[in-house]
């Protein structure tokens, strides 16, 4: 005969693991710069807000830093006549573009630095963010120069005596890339300088619900207490 199986208590129940426990800890983590990528979408499109407001103050400054002519209208016929005398100078339109250069430049050196510097938000979503909020910004400062820099009107052109302005726009249109590429660069230099793979984003915490054993390595665990072994027939 053999003798009676001694009776085995029933295992204790333990912690369950966390569903994500059997993934990489590079997946449960999350991959850098894709961090809570759907509040970086949020800051990537308030990122592009701003710099489109700000582009309407760098249109104002275009219009007010920009050299012009003036003219006097000398006949009916629309003839006009530098005032004060004398020739225009040849570079008086390529300084319009040089200012415009230098704002949307020292804009797009500025955004990109302030960019980077909030270390919660960096990654692919913010670059593109700081991108497209520049050229943005670089079209609405145009736009907002040349309304307010238009040229003289035919009435004006027509009235003996009166003043005019030379308008206000840009020669070439290459100059609104200048923005982006300063902000794009201020960030990607920052990117290549920095060590970590994570580019430095601040440690955005366990996941939500996750136990603190779920967020460590995938090593062996020890069982939980209470839980016997198989049982062994005599």
């Amino acid at each position: 005969m053999t003798a009676a199986e001694p009776s085995v208590p029933s295992p204790a129940p333990g912690p369950q693991p966390h569903p994500g426990a059997g993934r990489p800890a590079a997946v449960r983590a999350g991959v850098p710069g894709l961090q809570g990528s759907r509040d970086d979408v949020r800051g990537a499109v308030l990122t592009a807000v701003v710099l489109a407001l700000l582009g309407l103050a760098a249109g104002l400054l275009w219009v007010w830093l920009a050299p012009r002519a003036q003219f006097t209208v000398t006949s009916t016929a629309g003839d006009v006549q530098v005032t004060g005398g004398g020739l225009v100078d040849p570079e008086l339109f390529a300084g319009d573009d040089g200012v415009y250069v230098l704002l949307l430049g020292g804009l797009g050196l500025v955004a990109g630095l302030v960019g980077w510097l909030r270390r919660r938000r960096r990654g692919v979503v913010t670059l593109v963010g700081l991108a497209v909020g520049m050229l943005a910004a670089s079209v609405t400062a145009w736009q907002l120069g040349a309304l307010l820099g238009r040229g003289p009107s035919r009435e004006q052109l027509t009235t003996v005596g009166t003043v005019v302005t030379t308008a206000l726009d840009l020669n070439m249109l290459a100059a609104l890339a200048v923005g982006p590429f300063c902000a794009v660069l201020v960030y990607v230099v920052a990117t290549v300088l920095v060590s970590r793979d994570d580019l430095g984003r601040d440690d955005p915490g366990p996941l939500p619900g996750a136990h603190p054993e779920a967020q460590q390595g995938d090593g062996p665990r020890p069982e939980p207490a209470g839980q016997a072994g198989p049982a062994i027939r005599e």
